[in-house]
């Protein structure tokens, strides 16, 4: 977040369509979750002036809720009021707690007060199904594909190449389908028209652009980093199915070609959205499996994130990596001797 320019004017055009930023302020500290919130039968969500639920704003779904639960929670859907208190209360208090030592601080990147960590949710796992929390097995080929990449991983220096360091590293994709809260940059733009929504996400300055109008999927030689999203409603709910991920594209999760990923986007009350997402994917998993991420009302604007613009931490990484590689060679070479 380097350039600190407006995006507003951009998306308002690509989208032709007028909406109002929120005044700035602070994220808020809670998260509203289905089994926890209370009276949402009776409220009635906005609508747009065509008539379609009002999802527009600015929402963040920073959370430090892991995606499967941990072992020493295992059988426990929800955390108790006090582990729950204890976990919010470290997260809000982390910015204060500096490591005392230095090499320590300075490997931070960014120190603790520029994290968005967001708020735990009383949950355990942002899986709800399976039960478990925990991702299905793997299936045999799911299996030989991740021991595959693992091989081929290790196989490979940290940085014989840019190609070996990561998307996000290479400003080419931080986010995909579905997404997942990060380290900082968790606020996610929805604009909508009749015909299409458009999510933009802050961290790098991702957008999608959903088409409502039933029109089919891209075919299978067309595939994309966020893959061909279409969207439908369902009553309240915003139901988008999204295929033809690149084979390039890296998730939080094991995934094949054949990954399907159905979103739900329900509006719940003025600060809130339900998000739920269900990976259908036959050649890694044993079954599909289901995850919340609910997502509250963000104070904006959301800033122009200028990944490539000075970006010299690529060249210094492959710079000095070629200088192990002369040093380890001119040692092997005085040993030689």
């Amino acid at each position: 977040m380097r350039n600190r320019l407006s995006v507003t004017q951009a998306l308002a055009a690509m989208m032709i369509v007028a909406w109002v930023v929120p005044a700035v302020g602070q994220a808020p500290a809670s998260r509203i979750e289905p089994k926890t919130r209370g009276g949402t039968k009776t409220w009635t969500p906005p609508r747009t002036p065509w008539g379609h639920p009002d999802l527009q704003g600015l929402w963040d779904n920073g959370t430090p809720t892991p995606l499967e639960r941990p072992d020493n929670l295992a059988g426990r859907e929800f955390l108790s009021e006090t582990e729950w208190a204890a976990i919010a209360e470290e997260v809000s208090t982390r910015a204060d707690r500096r490591p005392a030592n230095a090499a320590a601080d300075v490997a931070l990147a960014y120190n603790n007060e520029w994290y968005d960590r967001g708020a735990p949710l009383k949950r355990t796992s942002l899986i709800v199904d399976p039960p478990s929390g925990k991702l299905p097995p793997l299936t045999p080929e799911g299996q030989r594909r991740a021991a595959a990449r693992e091989a081929a991983r290790a196989g490979r220096g940290p940085a014989d190449s840019w190609e070996d360091r990561s998307l996000q590293e290479r400003c080419l994709l931080y986010h995909s389908v579905p997404p997942f809260p990060t380290g900082y940059n968790n606020n996610y733009h929805i604009v909508q028209t009749p015909d299409y929504v458009a999510i933009r996400y802050e961290m790098l300055a991702e957008t999608r652009f959903i088409p409502l109008d039933g029109r089919p999927h891209l075919g299978p030689n067309l595939r994309q980093w966020m893959g061909s999203s279409r969207g439908r409603w369902d009553g309240n709910t915003l139901v988008v199915e999204t295929t033809g991920y690149s084979d390039k594209t890296i998730f939080r999760f094991p995934a094949s070609d054949a990954l399907r990923v159905v979103e739900r986007f329900t509006r719940t009350a003025e600060g809130a959205i339900d998000y739920a997402f269900t990976v259908h994917d036959p050649a890694t998993y044993t079954r599909p499996w289901t995850a919340v991420l609910p997502m509250a009302r963000s104070n904006g604007p959301i800033y122009e994130y200028a990944c490539h613009e000075g970006n010299y931490g690529m060249t210094n990484l492959l710079v000095g990596h070629r200088a192990d590689e002369k040093a380890a060679a001119e040692a092997a070479k005085k040993g030689s001797r």
